[in-house]
């Protein structure tokens, strides 16, 4: 059975068995403040490179902290190699599916501007804030990194050819979400494709066409908003192709 802590904290710092670690100023603001936690209280630190290690709190002051690691609970472990590529959208709906796609185990965001894409400002910062969140309540190991935003030509342009990519047809030109995925070489890279709310235009629709790594589904009968279908596809992915074949630990 593996022992649960319910205070976990994201940390960079190498974990060691019998080390000590540094938490920064918002982490010691969450325990002293948020939880009232204090001396001697079990939190757990993770990190994708070492895993995750019950931790007591050694101090906590109200700008800084350490904790004394005490024992591994998990090891590192292999994880899906799956990015989410995306149109920008609004700031409030970016946040939700930042949070969303990380407790569905994306592995990287990648926003795209489309012909479509209507200008957003993109706070890398704010979002990485909200994957770590999302990864410490959602008990795994590692957190997602967020790209800049590129326009999605040069994305493809660069595009290794061994990471297939599905892209998410509104216009009902590609097959069925499932029947594809069924096709998927478990544990390969992959990524997934949302367009923009007004969808790909079809100049874009036939440059995609012609990329051998490219594969069009479709999500169904009803338009979805771009948050939705980044979910509805993620969730398709994990349960016919990715990780939610195997169960979470007890």
């Amino acid at each position: 059975m593996t022992e649960k802590v319910a205070t976990r904290l994201y940390l960079l710092d190498a974990l060691a068995e019998g080390g000590t670690v540094e938490i920064d100023a918002r982490q010691a603001h969450r325990l002293r403040h948020v939880l009232r936690l204090a001396r001697g209280a079990a939190v757990a630190a993770f990190n994708a490179r070492d895993g995750e290690f019950h931790c007591q709190v050694a101090e906590l002051g109200r700008n800084s902290g350490s904790l004394s690691v005490e024992r591994r609970l998990r090891a590192p472990g292999a994880e899906a190699d799956l990015w989410l590529l995306f149109a920008l959208i609004k700031r409030l709906r970016l946040d939700w599916l930042i949070e969303k796609g990380t407790e569905l185990g994306v592995s990287a965001f990648v926003p795209v501007m489309t012909e479509r894409t209507q200008p957003e400002r993109l706070n890398r910062e704010r979002l990485a804030a909200h994957a770590i969140a999302a990864a410490e309540q959602s008990e795994r190991l590692s957190v997602p990194e967020i790209h800049a935003a590129e326009r999605l030509p040069q994305v493809l342009a660069g595009w290794d050819r061994a990471r297939q990519l599905v892209v998410c047809d509104e216009t009902g030109g590609g097959e069925p979400i499932a029947e594809t995925l069924g096709a998927v070489k478990a544990g390969a890279p992959a990524a997934l494709l949302i367009g923009p709310e007004g969808g790909f235009t079809q100049r874009e629709l036939d440059a995609l066409a012609d990329l051998p790594f490219v594969t069009r589904v479709g999500l169904g009968p009803r338009v979805l908003r771009a948050e939705t279908a980044a979910l509805a596809a993620l969730a398709a992915f994990q349960a016919i192709a990715g990780d939610w074949r195997r169960s979470r630990p007890r």
